[in-house]
């Protein structure tokens, strides 16, 4: 059984820094790619980043580039998304996937963690 467990979550001041973590188990993580996803209040699902099984491809969303920067552990079965300079319009429930078909970037059928609350406000 798949299992994608988020931590990290949390309030920060806008400008500020959060590094989310994605413990997986029940698959062979590092055969697979994997990606965050976030839900802000009130809205649907919007993809955050991908990375490829070897952590040699990455790709994020126009609103994310060059603050978020996505990684992984396949030795310690981890992904992790640190964020900074946070802005408000970050706010959302931060969510890893597990990609479960072709191709790099999520899609609606791929499973998700419980998810982690990132709040930026001051």
């Amino acid at each position: 059984e798949v299992q994608l467990v988020e931590s990290g979550g949390g309030l920060v001041e806008p400008g500020g820094s959060l590094r989310l973590s994605c413990a997986a188990s029940g698959f062979i993580f590092s055969n697979y790619a994997m990606n965050w996803v976030r839900q802000p209040p009130g809205k649907g699902l919007e993809w955050v980043a991908a990375i490829n099984s070897f952590a040699s491809i990455t790709h994020y969303a126009d609103s994310v580039k060059g603050r978020f920067t996505i990684s992984r552990d396949n030795a310690e079965n981890t992904l992790y998304l640190q964020m900074n300079n946070l802005k408000p319009e970050d706010t959302a429930v931060y969510y890893c996937a597990k990609r479960q078909g072709l191709g790099l970037v999520y899609v609606r059928s791929d499973p998700l963690g419980q998810g982690t609350q990132v709040t930026v406000s001051s």
